[in-house]
């Protein structure tokens, strides 16, 4: 079973409850494996320790054009879909968009002249490592100035490598690296707060999940005695609310501290216990 951990927004508590479901699972000696794909700003690792087995560097295949040998038809133009190609036929001007490029070749079969060659450029990097009790830890890391993770974000959940239960600790918001890991899951977790602004990008998410025609839930984090305007939206909308996790100091400190608070608190480890039983672990 693979688990996408998400939220509509950062500082939710999306990590924590990953990182806390990957050890609870791992103390019940349940085979599962983690990957961070939040790979713009990684941060699992400052909570899951493990031996770094290997790093591997992810490469993006660019087009180079030949001037010399182009003929200025313009097909490879035509042919790119993602208007990375830029082409002014009076001028005979012709170049590449590196930010536009999705490294689709279209470009290269569409030249008739052998006129395009390629060149590999450096995204970023995935770190494969094994934590203490033997299970895979993956996460991945873009080079500053690249545009996008998600090629990065899909080396590292190809070394996941169908390792137990698996879980995806994906980036925040409704943009294309959090669709990206989301397309990866059988199920999603959806992180969020009983504040307005939590139900805001709740519900963003929900519509993004459910146009992806993904099985999810929600849990609540930091939840208090307080007004809560996520239970009402969940149940109006009919939506799985997997558990609420009290809005208590102890467990900020332990996670302040680095700690797994899932493995501190007994009141925390029944909470864990409910959402592996709803998830059907």
């Amino acid at each position: 079973m693979r688990i996408v951990v998400g939220s509509g927004k950062g500082g939710t508590g999306k990590t924590f409850l990953s990182v806390n479901l990957f050890c609870f699972l791992e103390e019940q000696g349940i085979p599962v494996s983690f990957a961070d794909c939040d790979v713009e700003e990684p941060n699992a690792d400052l909570f899951l320790k493990g031996e770094v087995k290997s790093v591997e560097t992810v490469f993006q295949n660019l087009p180079v054009i030949d001037t010399a040998a182009c003929t200025f038809c313009g097909k490879c133009h035509d042919y790119c879909a993602f208007n990375a190609i830029m082409f002014i036929k009076n001028l005979e001007y012709i170049s590449i968009s590196e930010e536009l490029c999705h490294d689709c070749g279209a470009c290269l079969y569409a030249c008739e002249f052998d006129a395009i060659s390629e060149k590999k450029k450096e995204l970023g990097k995935v770190r494969i490592m094994q934590s203490t009790k033997g299970n895979r830890i993956v996460d991945g890391l873009t080079n500053i100035g690249v545009y996008s993770g998600v090629r990065v974000i899909k080396s590292a959940v190809k070394k996941l490598e169908n390792q137990g239960v698996e879980i995806l600790d994906a980036p925040p918001g409704t943009s294309c690296p959090f669709v990206t890991t989301a397309s990866f899951g059988d199920y999603v977790i959806l992180v969020t707060e009983p504040t307005w602004f939590g139900l805001n990008d709740l519900k963003l998410a929900v519509e993004t999940v459910r146009g992806m025609k993904k099985e999810f839930g929600v849990v609540i984090n930091r939840a208090g005695d307080g007004e809560d305007p996520v239970s009402d939206y969940l149940k109006k909308e009919g939506i799985e609310l997997l558990a609420k996790i009290p809005f208590d100091h102890k467990i900020a400190k332990w996670y302040s501290e680095g700690k797994i608070p899932v493995l501190e608190s007994s009141d925390l480890h029944k909470i864990f216990y409910e959402i592996q039983r709803k998830l059907k672990i």
